[in-house]
């Protein structure tokens, strides 16, 4: 049976939006994100534990990690000892969540408002 992901885009029953727990962010979480740096202006290659590191979000290259000792799909699933990366295709970059640690918690921006925001109101 082929599902089509366009015949199930007008069909649903209700949509639910709500503030995430903190609890739930480090379930989605793959890796802290702790320094701010982003990418090395020499090698321009993501820094590691920055906010684009590849060992939290993934390789940047398809089926190749950081370091370059595993290259290809013959390896895919593999997490690389020498850096951390695991060998996957660079697309789940864009599925990938990191968190970060702050020292005291902070309120979302959607109760702060003096006019409050309508899915603020709804939450």
């Amino acid at each position: 049976m082929v599902v089509n992901f366009k015949d199930n885009l007008n069909n649903f029953d209700s949509i639910s939006v709500a503030v995430a727990s903190p609890e739930q962010i480090l379930a989605w979480s793959h890796g802290e994100v702790k320094k701010p740096e982003t990418i090395n202006y020499r090698t321009q290659k993501p820094e590691r534990d920055g906010l684009f590191c590849e060992r939290i979000f993934g390789p940047t290259k398809n089926y190749e990690c950081y370091c370059g000792k595993y290259k290809r799909v013959r390896y895919k699933g593999v997490i690389c000892e020498k850096c951390g990366v695991e060998v996957t295709k660079n697309s789940v970059r864009r599925e990938r969540m990191g968190h970060i640690k702050l020292a005291v918690p902070v309120t979302h921006i959607w109760y702060l408002r003096s006019t409050p925001s309508r899915i603020g109101m709804l939450l």
